[in-house]
């Protein structure tokens, strides 16, 4: 339990906050100067720990999470399209509560990097599990073990979006995290590509170490750990004069509903997210298409990587910068219309130059989409109720992902490909349409206020 607590007070949004003691005697606003001054005056190390944390840890987890290398294992090692959903759907209810179970356990703390690095370290412990499966278990266990891992990793990675989201939001400001996203994104992306094409050429064709899948999964939880540590070592983490006070995890599940009454922008928003999330169903199932109409080698599967994650190089450049300068609604609206656009194309072309075109769009597209929820949501409402916003705007997504795989699946089972990707087509267009015509750039709406 953390000490130095002065007293609690209410705001005009009905948030209880505690206001932590100053033996200084200073005034709670010259004490929010001087954390935006430390923000600024540690900015350059920061930014280097986060840049870091983001190329090497994010690399890792885009070769996991990629619509390439996992769904396919899946389906090499099951024969089945209901367990590729399967296991995509469980990795999903994994991060369903865990965000708010995180976000209970950090809003009150001072400090958050040490459930950072718990959070973290576990995630990655799951991926070294997958590994681990694959070289010592064949057959049913093996199948067993893979969908367990993911279940494990969802759950993990749910409470990691919130507390790596609230060290961003610590120590980085507004106007320089869509670059810094931009350029992690970027290399790390680059990087990610190169790796998936060399491990689909040298590690899954070539068996490498007698599972390449397993030495695929494994370097992957090396780059992840490697970014984890420097962020570790890097980070310089203010104090702020003011958390949330401390309060038991099914009280604060009854804070939702002010939430969402007191910014209307915000509650379109999660709507939007769910959307756009349910038409992620389709994404496991891009690969095993391309499966239909071209001959789905280690080597085809590789490239394909390469252009999906080839793709963070180029656009997160271009929804970074763009972010910066209009806010991140443009980017969502942008990202949303090419992920439409990338679908209906991999839905009518047959050639392998024309399905990377295809792969290409969607990682683009799937790459400002992230950047720019991951970035909105930071922008609403209070500091204080930060964390509990990111953790309810994860479980909504969520529950979205959850269903969405798992539907696909059978969908795909039973009607073909085609009808699964129609419907995320139409899922992104509702999507697309209720952020025109109902969600406002929230950093306009916050200057204005």
């Amino acid at each position: 339990m953390e000490k130095n607590i002065e007293e609690t007070s209410t705001t005009a949004e009905g948030e209880t906050v505690v206001v932590h003691a100053d033996p200084e005697g200073k005034t709670l606003a010259e004490r929010e100067a001087e954390y935006e001054t430390f923000v600024w005056a540690n900015l350059k190390r920061n930014y280097i720990a986060h840049y870091l944390h983001g190329m090497l840890g994010m690399t890792g987890f885009r070769l996991v999470n990629a619509p390439t290398f996992l769904p396919a294992y899946l389906f090499a090692i099951s024969g089945s399209s209901f367990i590729v959903g399967l296991g995509l759907a469980l990795q999903q209810v994994g991060g369903v509560l865990s965000p708010i179970f995180g976000a209970t356990q950090i809003e009150h703390r001072k400090r958050v990097m040490p459930a950072a690095v718990w959070m973290g370290g576990l995630a990655r412990v799951q991926i070294v599990g997958m590994a681990l499966a694959g070289w010592f278990l064949s057959g049913q266990p093996l199948i067993v073990a893979i969908l367990s891992f993911m279940f494990l990793f969802g759950l993990f990675m749910g409470t990691q979006r919130v507390v790596f989201s609230i060290l961003m939001a610590k120590v980085i400001p507004i106007s320089r995290r869509g670059r810094l996203q931009a350029w992690r994104n970027a290399t790390g992306g680059l990087i990610a590509a190169g790796l998936a094409w060399v491990a689909g050429k040298y590690f899954v064709e070539a068996d490498l170490f007698g599972n390449g899948y397993a030495t695929t999964f494994m370097f992957a939880a090396i780059l992840t750990s490697l970014g984890l540590w420097a962020l570790q070592f890097l980070m310089i983490e203010p104090e702020p004069p003011t958390t949330r006070a401390q309060t038991p995890f099914r009280e604060r599940l009854k804070d939702f509903p002010r939430l969402i009454s007191q910014d209307r922008g915000f509650m379109f928003f999660m709507i939007v997210q769910m959307l756009a999330i349910t038409g992620r169903m389709a994404t496991p199932f891009y690969i095993l298409y391309a499966a239909s109409t071209i001959e789905l080698t280690g080597a085809n599967i590789g490239l394909l990587s390469l252009a999906f994650l080839g793709a963070d190089t180029l656009a997160n450049l271009a929804w970074g910068y763009l972010g910066d300068k209009t806010g991140f609604r443009l980017v969502l609206i942008s990202s949303l219309v090419v992920w439409i656009s990338a679908t209906v194309l991999l839905m009518n072309v047959h050639e392998v130059a024309a399905i990377f075109v295809a792969f290409f769009g969607l990682g683009a597209a799937q790459s400002g989409y992230m950047m720019s929820a991951q970035t909105m949501i930071l922008e609403f409402g209070s500091r204080d109720d930060l964390p509990m916003r990111i953790a309810f705007s994860s479980t909504a997504e969520g529950i979205m992902a959850s269903a969405g795989p798992l539907v696909g699946g059978v969908m795909a089972a039973a009607l073909g490909y085609e009808s699964v990707f129609g419907t995320s087509i139409a899922f992104l267009a509702a999507g697309l349409t209720m952020l025109l015509l109902f969600v406002r750039e929230p950093r306009t709406t916050r200057a204005a206020g």
